[in-house]
């Protein structure tokens, strides 16, 4: 069933505390504003190997997105996920960059050296969450985000991913656990066609850390996004979109770690008629580190 039905009724079930006559057990009005903290935050400076499966390509030669029309193949990755973080008692604002680029060299034994690109992202977003409460640890409140995505190079014969975002919905942040989990409501104009499109859609994001001993650290992250208007129809537009990966991180030394990680794309355009999958298996090593301005 589409999760737009859903967004509605979730935020309100989200709402409903900060929205009581009287704070709940534990938990606490937002305080009065106090001068705020200002970091620096590289959450991952990573080199990736990976063995990836893709199934149902040949649909989707045309699309933008590379991770659905890749061939199955070995392939080294580099990423880099880093954020300016600004937080008082009674707000967070976030500016982050992610970057990820792979891509491999195929050497067939009766053909000619062809390389393929199996991903491709630039994301630049600003997101301001003011926080209503808090309780047992977690912060709670709305959010408004902007950001801009596209891709380092374009694939193959597909134009360049060029699309505008904004989102704005409710989140409970800065778990110990619970780091984001929230429901948007999302608005998209995609650039990357000659006739530009404006889509709508609901959202379920989510980013998690838990230590399961010293030195030894479980995260997932990811969404699930689903249109439910267009201005014009381009077949290669997404129906759905999910995206979700989890990693295992085992500390080395200091801030450097190395482990395992799945990665897992689904999605549908609206021109495919078929769903296209893509699972990445691998390891990586990862630098992560906190830095305070102020």
């Amino acid at each position: 069933m589409s999760l737009t039905k859903y967004i509605l009724a979730g935020t309100l079930l989200l709402a409903m505390p900060a929205l009581a006559d009287e704070t709940a057990p534990g938990s606490q009005e937002a305080e009065a504003p106090k001068s705020g903290t200002l970091n620096a935050n590289l959450r991952r400076l990573g080199l990736e190997a990976s063995s990836t499966e893709v199934k149902n390509a040949k649909f989707y030669k045309d699309s933008p997105v590379s991770q659905f029309n890749a061939d199955s193949q070995t392939v080294i990755k580099g990423i880099f996920d880093g954020a300016l973080e600004y937080d008082r008692s009674n707000l967070n604002w976030t500016n982050a960059l992610f970057m990820e680029y792979g891509k491999t060299k195929l050497k067939p034994v009766d053909g000619e050296d062809t390389t393929n690109e199996s991903s491709d992202q630039i994301l630049l977003t600003s997101d301001y969450t003011h926080k209503l409460w808090s309780s047992h640890g977690l912060d709670f409140g709305p959010f408004v985000s902007a950001g801009y995505q596209t891709e380092f190079t374009k694939n193959d014969d597909a134009p360049r991913t060029k699309i505008l975002r904004g989102k704005t919905g409710i989140k409970l942040f800065n778990g110990e656990i619970i780091k984001d989990l929230y429901v948007a409501y999302v608005y998209e104009y995609d650039m990357t066609y000659h006739k530009h499109v404006s889509k709508s859609a609901g959202e379920l994001g989510w980013r998690v850390e838990y230590t399961l001993r010293e030195g030894v650290q479980f995260s997932t992250d990811g969404y699930y996004r689903d249109y439910f208007s267009y201005s014009s129809y381009e077949p290669e537009d997404l129906k759905y979109d999910l995206k979700a990966v989890g990693r295992m991180d085992v500390n080395l030394m200091n801030n450097l770690t190395f482990g395992p990680y799945v990665s897992y794309r689904q999605g549908e355009s609206r021109g495919a008629g078929k769903t296209a999958r893509n699972t990445t298996i691998g390891v990586a090593l990862t630098y992560k580190d906190l830095y305070n301005i102020f």
